[in-house]
């Protein structure tokens, strides 16, 4: 294991924003937890999608798509505080 020094730009309960050394743009480092509970959402959306269930699928995508909205707000946010242009 190596310890370096990152910028914290926002903490985060579940997606801190962090710029690493070397690196122009931040980051999102999303909890480990939060991950597997993003990659199930994609597992039943997938599954939904497999048995034709249209509006299962489209309930999941769009808690799916406000949970990233929501990451992606505060990502911005903590861009526009400190002066970083968007990298997109």
């Amino acid at each position: 294991m190596e310890r370096i020094e990152i910028e914290l730009l926002a903490p985060g309960g579940n997606g801190a924003v962090v710029r690493m050394p070397g690196r122009r743009y931040p980051g999102v480092v999303i909890q480990g937890d939060s991950l597997s509970i993003m990659r199930r959402q994609v597992a039943e959306l997938t599954a939904a999608c497999a048995q034709g269930d249209v509006d299962g699928a489209l309930d999941l995508s769009q808690f799916l798509l406000a949970d990233l909205d929501e990451n992606l707000g505060s990502y911005e946010d903590a861009l526009a505080r400190h002066g970083i242009p968007r990298p997109y």
